[in-house]
């Protein structure tokens, strides 16, 4: 096996010789900022494989239960329920923080019939949540239109961008164009 550690130890002193250190950082350095830049843009996939959301169901009471995936303040969001992973409806659970860009949906409210403009906060430090995933995709635009696009991870503006839950604030009543 000797000329097995001669070959080797001749190949790389060989390199050594052709090479700096500065060269070598030089060309890390390269491959950790262009990845820098691709990473974020790659699809990012909340759905867990072994967790499943609920069954769709069309009755007044799964609307306003807010640990279903029906519930009416629910109609563009895509992830975990906070409500079952420890926060509520507005909160993001101990230990997590929300995200610094949202996205956004207007849904309409079965016992008043109006619609609300409904901003969808990521909560981001700690691992997925993995219990009640929900993926509604009402008025979704195509990924081009970043603001009302619901399959990015909205957590990579955070200093962690660890997926973890997602809430659901009402920012107002939505106006109609006129």
């Amino acid at each position: 096996m000797k000329w097995f550690d001669d070959f080797f130890e001749k190949k790389v002193r060989s390199v050594a010789q052709r090479s700096s250190r500065r060269n070598a950082l030089a060309r890390i350095s390269k491959v950790l900022v262009s990845s820098a830049f691709i990473l974020p843009i790659l699809p990012f996939d909340r759905s867990p494989l072994a967790a499943g959301g609920t069954q769709p169901s069309t009755d007044l009471d799964t609307k306003l239960d807010d640990q279903n995936c029906e519930y009416w303040r629910y109609c563009a969001l895509d992830g975990h329920l906070c409500t079952c992973c420890g926060g509520s409806i507005t909160s993001c659970p101990p230990g997590t923080s929300s995200s610094s860009v949202t996205w956004i949906g207007t849904c309409e409210n079965p016992e008043d019939g109006k619609h609300y403009l409904v901003s969808y906060n990521d909560c981001c430090g700690a691992t997925s949540c993995g219990r009640c995933y929900c993926n509604t995709n009402e008025g979704e635009k195509p990924g081009y239109r970043m603001g009302v696009h619901n399959d990015i991870n909205w957590c990579m503006g955070n200093e962690s961008s660890v997926y973890h839950c997602t809430v659901s604030i009402i920012l107002g009543t939505a106006s109609k164009a006129g």
